[in-house]
């Protein structure tokens, strides 16, 4: 069974950066893409980026592009989240997700809590 394990969450000021780390484990880990989605309390859950494994492929939605990057390290298992000039509308649970398949399902993550001062 394949576990995501999310890092690096935390309260910064507006404008600072932090960077998410999530590591996945799981004899069958097999990765066909890896993301990263946001909820804040009483909103549906938000896209926010995601990465095809294998080609590098990644997608970031527009109300964090120009200031998310989304990158992995096939050798780690590990995708990141490298999140600059936060906002406090970036104030939200990030979680990780991973799906093996075009379509499949996804497996998510703990969350991770961040949260941005004004």
């Amino acid at each position: 069974q394949v576990q995501l394990v999310e890092s690096g969450g935390g309260l910064v000021q507006a404008g600072g950066s932090l960077r998410l780390s999530c590591t996945a484990s799981g004899r069958t880990f097999s990765s066909y893409r890896m993301g990263w989605f946001r909820r804040t309390p009483g909103k549906e859950r938000e896209f926010v980026a995601v990465i095809t494994w294998n080609s590098g492929t990644t997608a970031v939605a527009d109300s964090v592009k120009g200031r998310f990057t989304i990158s992995r390290d096939n050798a780690k298992n590990t995708v990141y989240l490298q999140m600059n000039n936060l906002k406090p509308e970036d104030t939200a649970v990030y979680y990780c997700a991973s799906t093996a398949s075009p379509g499949g399902m996804y497996t998510w993550g703990q969350g991770t809590q961040v949260t941005i001062s004004s």
